[in-house]
């Protein structure tokens, strides 16, 4: 399968979507940094939308996302700070132990509220976040995962007309998430790893390339 073979499901090929994305919202927990480490090398270094990523990792531990990921990626890689603007072809990783949220600006906001399906940063909260920010200027990536986070915040970015892009379950290391995600609705893009990143690819694309 190559670029010009992938359409969505309501029959659009990628390049329709292109310039209409501010940012991007990637939710995945087991299999993650697998998932990421084959992912994100193949961003091109155009890419224009922020890319925000919620990653389950344990609470208790430093995490070194920034460190693993940076050196594997063409874009700058940050971890998210509190009321940070948001910045164009930057990728943010939601620290551990705390909730990634977009605010107004739009800029960054960390919350230490309750866990989200156990979990802290939650996929949903970022999804539901961004959302409501972004609307139809957001698309929303679900990948490997052993629980069901994300799934409910994926229909908010679907609801609020946003791109939504699944990672096909029977290719994920852990097929839950993508499985409860697909499970609440209709999703744009369910596609192994190499073609949503060339999907991401034209999302992040100028309008005028």
């Amino acid at each position: 399968m190559n670029g010009t073979d992938i359409l969505s499901t309501s029959g659009l090929r990628p390049e329709a979507f292109r310039g209409r994305v501010s940012a991007v919202v990637l939710g995945v927990s087991a299999g993650g940094v697998e998932a990421l480490s084959f992912l994100l090398p193949l961003l091109p270094r155009t890419f224009r939308p922020a890319l925000l990523i919620v990653l389950h990792i344990p609470p208790e531990r430093p995490s070194l996302l920034v460190d693993i990921f940076a050196p594997r990626c063409p874009l700058p890689v940050r971890e998210a700070q509190d009321k940070e603007p948001v910045r164009p072809g930057t990728v943010y990783f939601a620290p551990p132990d705390y909730h990634l949220m977009v605010d107004t600006g739009p800029s960054l906001s960390l919350s230490v509220d309750e866990p989200v399906h156990y979990s802290r940063p939650s996929i949903d909260v970022l999804f539901e976040s961004a959302a409501y920010i972004y609307g139809a200027r957001l698309a929303a990536v679900i990948l490997t995962g052993a629980n069901e986070d994300g799934a409910r915040g994926l229909a908010a970015v679907r609801a609020a007309g946003g791109v939504t892009l699944v990672q096909s379950p029977e290719t994920a290391h852990m097929p839950v998430m993508p499985a409860a995600a697909l499970a609440r609705g209709p999703v744009d893009f369910v596609l192994p790893l190499a073609q949503l990143a060339q999907v991401l690819g034209e999302l992040g694309a100028d309008s005028k390339a």
